[in-house]
């Protein structure tokens, strides 16, 4: 049986609708919530309980505590014993090497893609490209990250190599994207979001160098603005 979609919270966002495109109910809460912590909806530091994670994301506790510790061993989050758990920190230094060893695998295995990629197989990510734009719009942020993981995986699969794609699946999970608040408040993030429709259009012309400079665009917004944490009140009074 297909769990209902989330319900709304009004103590925070929503999660993405679950069940569906793959994956039992506990994978798509756990999907759910690493994007959501890679969207900086979930602090680092920050301690969150199981039953008040549910509450928030309109789900029950079960699938929520269990979706966490499957988070605890991948290192995103830690147990903290009759609280609930914290959010692992991530340093400046860790971003730039997770954003660089990205960029190294990233844009030669997309460039590549041009000229060995199915026409067919290319064609069939513009539906999730186009959910991007559409979560944009929205200003869904995790519904942002959730759709961006999978169209990025999927294109890289087109390689046919599974050890680069899970390469690249654990440092995107490592990431933090803490100015996608501010860029979607600011109405900047649907033009990056449409980025990966002008990624498919090079890939399918074969325009090798069109699909490298797409890529190196895009990648830079991970330790470019996307990076970027907003700025305290206090911290612009002293400026």
């Amino acid at each position: 049986m297909t769990p209902p979609a989330a319900r709304p919270s009004a103590s925070g966002p929503a999660l993405p609708r679950l069940g569906g495109h793959r994956g039992s109910y506990r994978e798509r809460v756990a999907d759910a919530l690493r994007a959501a912590l890679v969207a900086g909806e979930l602090r680092a530091g920050e301690v969150y309980s199981a039953p008040a994670l549910a509450a928030r994301f309109g789900v029950s506790a079960t699938p929520v505590r269990e979706a966490m510790l499957d988070l605890a061993k991948e290192g995103l989050v830690d147990a903290v014993p009759n609280k609930g758990f914290r959010v692992t920190a991530v340093s400046e230094r860790q971003l730039d090497e997770y954003t660089e060893i990205r960029a190294l695998i990233e844009i030669p295995t997309t460039v590549q893609l041009a000229t060995t990629a199915d026409p067919a197989a290319l064609a069939r990510l513009r539906p999730v490209a186009e959910e991007i734009v559409t979560a944009a719009r929205a200003g869904d942020l995790i519904a942002y990250v959730e759709a961006d993981q999978r169209f990025h995986l999927d294109l890289l699969g087109l390689a046919g190599n599974e050890h680069l794609v899970e390469v690249v699946r654990d440092l995107r999970r490592r990431s933090r994207l803490l100015g996608l608040n501010a860029l979607s408040a600011a109405g900047r993030l649907e033009s990056s979001a449409e980025e990966h429709l002008e990624l498919l259009d090079a890939l399918l012309s074969g325009d090798e160098g069109a699909v490298r400079a797409v890529m190196t665009h895009h990648l830079a917004h991970v330790r470019g603005l996307w990076a970027k944490a907003p700025e305290a009140p206090e911290a612009r009074d002293r400026a």
